[in-house]
């Protein structure tokens, strides 16, 4: 005769709690981390960030995924609201992946990609790495490889302006509380392209000329 003891629902749910703590943990990406990814540094980030800006016009915990072609103009671009309660960059892995399939062809058939994606957050909070950060970067690096895209610039906006973490380039404008800057006042081409957008774009966009 075998006598134990079956574990309480209470050591279960904490040993669960636990369990799933350490996969997020292992979802997320540290600065140095990210930066010896070998990141590709954008030309023109200040354009890059008032470009998406004024055309997606996000609030914080709003996100938007950018997609550049080899010449740093905009290919295509999406954003959305962040619904998860916890950093997860699972979660946030596939919801990067749910909106550059609607915007854009996967380019998985390429031998080495030949377009870049980068991400820009607005977020409450300054400009310091948080672990919410770390879930995005992990998130986008493999939203980015199971599409066919290089991974580019992770961006954050907030009230004290943009950053490029890993890169420590930023500005004050725009921020998460500046209105946009109109298209028009930005460096653009003469002859419009149309773009493939997905939220926060209510009309014809035109591409960013990289400088």
């Amino acid at each position: 005769m075998t006598f134990g003891f079956a574990p309480s629902a209470a050591s279960m749910s904490a040993s669960s709690a636990s369990a799933d703590s350490a996969n997020r943990l292992a979802r997320m990406l540290e600065p140095a981390e990210w930066a010896e990814a070998g990141i590709p540094l954008l030309r023109s980030p200040r354009e890059v960030v008032g470009g998406l800006h004024a055309r997606h016009r996000p609030t914080p915990a709003t996100a938007v995924v950018a997609v550049l072609d080899h010449e740093e103009r905009l290919t295509a671009s999406a954003s959305f609201a962040s619904r998860s309660i916890a950093a997860d960059g699972w979660e946030f892995r596939n919801a990067l992946l749910a909106h550059l399939r609607r915007v854009i062809p996967h380019d998985l058939r390429r031998r080495t990609p030949a377009r870049t994606a980068v991400l820009l957050y607005c977020r409450e909070g300054d400009e310091r790495w948080t672990e919410e950060d770390g879930a995005w970067m992990w998130g986008l690096r493999d939203a980015c490889t199971l599409h066919g895209l290089r991974c580019g610039a992770y961006i954050t906006l907030t009230r004290g302006g943009w950053q490029v973490l890993g890169e420590g380039r930023g500005g004050r404008r725009p921020s998460s509380t500046s209105q946009p800057f109109a298209l028009a006042d930005m460096s653009l081409d003469h002859d419009p392209v149309p773009l493939r957008t997905g939220g926060g774009a209510a009309q014809a966009l035109r591409r960013t000329a990289a400088r």
